[in-house]
């Protein structure tokens, strides 16, 4: 469905400009935007993605990965064609960086679908579900006051005062941090890091529960320095902060190796000295998925792919020593 866009601006020439994104893309007339969906129709920015599907399933809220948030649930999972950022290694390149068919779903029947089958909410993913702002702004405040939960899988690129609209309706993020790199951000995905930066701590202080995922590429971004980078990032806004580090395959425009398993092993050793939670995912390592309590060392949480086994925490505390972890359950 065809809707203004919100955040554009009318320029002499029948030019527009967007401002939902870092990007900042000019448009003639007729000319379509990096994401794919926001377009110059007459001098006046438009979107054609409000409310088209590409995608749609029930998934354990641990596969967006979500470790720390209603573990053990599902959640409805939905998302739009389209990205803004162009990665060599995207993973979901056939929806991301084209147009597959979509299907029409009103807010209001969105509500609907996230609240069957046992699902704690919706997670928009699956591509940027940043790029359906119109759509997240509107079916968000209906899934909020159905007492439902609205969660972003995002890769964080996103101008700060839209952000800033949204964020109230958010209750839980993972934001893909692909690098501590401003080149890696500039070669590899024809973006930029500090918005991202920013945005997660944005994400941090307007109480949004939120977990960083970093795709480990051979030879790109798998040094000690880029492990030790991430990980007193993280460790800046908050040491509660799960981090996940997860395994890269060969897909896209981009032939690397796929990530070693010693490799993994050392993000997981250098980042775990300095936050309290650190993940490996893509990958099956005994006890990497595990959630231990950081004070006495229980284990909490025992996850064999997307089966989960809660043991030693209830409401969010270890049961063996009363250390809060604020896991929300």
């Amino acid at each position: 469905m065809i809707v203004d866009a919100a955040y554009s601006e009318l320029l002499d020439g029948g030019k527009v400009r967007c401002h939902l994104c870092p990007a900042e893309c000019l448009l003639t007339e007729g000319k379509i935007g990096i994401c794919g969906s926001r377009f110059n129709s007459n001098g006046k920015l438009m979107t054609d993605n409000f409310g088209e599907l590409v995608s749609a399933c029930y998934d354990p809220v641990e596969k967006k990965p979500l470790y720390h948030f209603h573990p053990g649930k599902a959640i409805f999972s939905t998302g739009p064609n389209g990205c803004n950022l162009n990665c060599s290694n995207c993973q979901n390149w056939e929806i991301s960086q084209g147009h597959v068919p979509t299907r029409f779903v009103a807010p209001p029947d969105l509500v609907n679908l996230a609240g069957r089958n046992g699902s704690i909410g919706i997670a928009y993913t699956y591509t940027e579900p940043l790029i359906w702002f119109e759509y997240i702004r509107e079916a968000g405040k209906l899934i909020k006051d159905a007492g439902l939960k609205n969660v972003l899988v995002t890769n964080g690129y996103i101008n700060e005062k839209p952000l800033m609209e949204l964020l109230p309706l958010i209750d839980a993020a993972n934001v893909d941090l692909k690098s501590m790199s401003p080149d890696f951000y500039k070669r590899i995905c024809k973006g930029k890091l500090q918005p991202v930066l920013d945005n997660i701590k944005h994400f941090h202080e307007a109480g949004v529960k939120i977990e960083i995922t970093n795709l480990v590429i051979t030879g790109l971004n798998d040094s000690d320095h880029d492990f030790e980078a991430i990980s007193d990032f993280v460790a800046s806004v908050s040491t509660h902060i799960p981090l996940h580090f997860s395994a890269y395959y060969p897909t896209y425009k981009m032939n690397n190796p796929p990530t070693s398993v010693q490799k993994l092993m050392r993000a997981y050793e250098i980042s775990s000295k300095k936050l309290d939670f650190v993940y490996l995912g893509n990958v099956r390592i005994p006890d990497r998925s595990d959630t231990f309590c950081p004070q006495c060392k229980e284990r909490l949480i025992c996850r064999s792919g997307y089966h989960i086994e809660i043991l030693e925490l209830e409401n969010g505390k270890c049961k063996n020593c009363s250390h809060d972890l604020n896991i929300i359950q």
